[in-house]
């Protein structure tokens, strides 16, 4: 099977310019957002992996307003590259918990930016609404819109263990109520969560294949201070099977095998700050050398995405 660009799988970089026809750079925001299992309304405490500091630019900080925060990124960001667009990335905690109101105020003042063409909008399945959805699909007339879920896995049980305080139902429910409505639909995956098997893991390449999903990001699991798993994985450390990084491409390359052969691969690692990670440790690699790490072995093994899918 054929792919747009060199690869054997769906990239990213080439689906951006091949829709937009230009370079486009995503400016993270952070708005101050909570989440339900972090102020009592389902739980407390956060997802048990999480801690923000660990993927939030210095720039990005709710004191700043989206505007401070829009041009702060744009000013980093034009010095290494002239000419390009932007996309207002709503990264931080979970970005549609609040007011509606509220909610709109801020996705309107940052596609009124004259330099942004569309929000990428990061939340939890469970906090989405259908008055939310009905305003995103009218911006989606005019902007370019991606919703992004974190589903980090297709399992209960890690759900359950991982505190998050949703079910793996209720990401396929927030799915078919987003579906259809103009925008990009996007789900966040950790491999590597404690009690799953690597038969487990593969199998969700085989269920998000089902879900209606344009995109898809993939996390190996990081263990990063001021998180319960960083006290966890001295309390037991065998309740954790981390990844070593040749492991970890073995298995993208598989996983890939056996998903759906339009999705697009968005990211294959996660990359918290040195200073703030405890395990695993892989010698500093880079996101573009794990790619190229990626590419190389789907060619030795003649996989491609989808080569397996069912």
């Amino acid at each position: 099977m054929k792919f747009k660009g060199d690869k054997r799988y769906n990239n990213y970089s080439t689906y951006i310019k091949s829709t937009f026809g230009e370079r486009v750079q995503k400016i993270s925001i952070n708005i101050g957002f909570s989440c339900p299992n972090r102020d009592g309304t389902k739980g407390v405490g956060g997802c048990t992996y999480c801690n923000i500091s660990s993927y939030t630019p210095l720039y990005c900080k709710p004191k700043r307003s989206v505007t401070q925060q829009l041009e702060e990124g744009i000013s980093f960001f034009s010095t290494k590259y002239k000419s390009q667009k932007y996309l207002a990335y709503f990264q931080s905690y979970t970005n549609t918990y609040a007011e509606l109101d509220l909610v709109k105020s801020f996705y309107l003042e940052a596609v009124n930016h004259p330099d942004v063409i569309g929000l990428v909008i990061g939340t939890r399945p469970d906090c989405v609404s259908l008055e939310l959805l009905s305003f995103l699909e009218d911006l989606a007339k005019i902007y370019y819109i991606s919703l992004e879920f974190g589903v980090e896995s297709t399992l209960d049980k890690s759900l359950i263990a991982t505190n998050r305080c949703h079910s793996y139902q209720e990401t396929i429910d927030a799915y078919k109520m987003s579906k259809g409505r103009g925008f990009a639909l996007g789900a966040h995956l950790i491999i590597g969560l404690p009690g799953e098997t690597r038969e487990e893991m593969l199998n969700h390449a085989v269920e998000v294949s089902k879900l209606p999903i344009n995109m898809l990001k993939l996390h190996q699991l990081q263990i990063v201070k001021g998180t319960k798993m960083a006290k966890q994985i001295v309390e037991t450390p065998d309740m954790f099977e981390l990844f070593e990084a040749e492991e970890y491409i073995e298995f993208v390359t598989n996983f890939i095998s056996l998903l759906r052969p339009d999705i697009i691969l968005e990211r294959f690692i996660s990359e918290s700050p040195p200073n703030m990670l405890i395990a695993p440790k892989w010698g500093g690699i880079k996101n573009f050398e794990f790619v190229a790490k990626v590419d190389k072995r789907l060619k030795e093994k003649d996989f491609w995405q989808g080569k397996y899918f069912n």
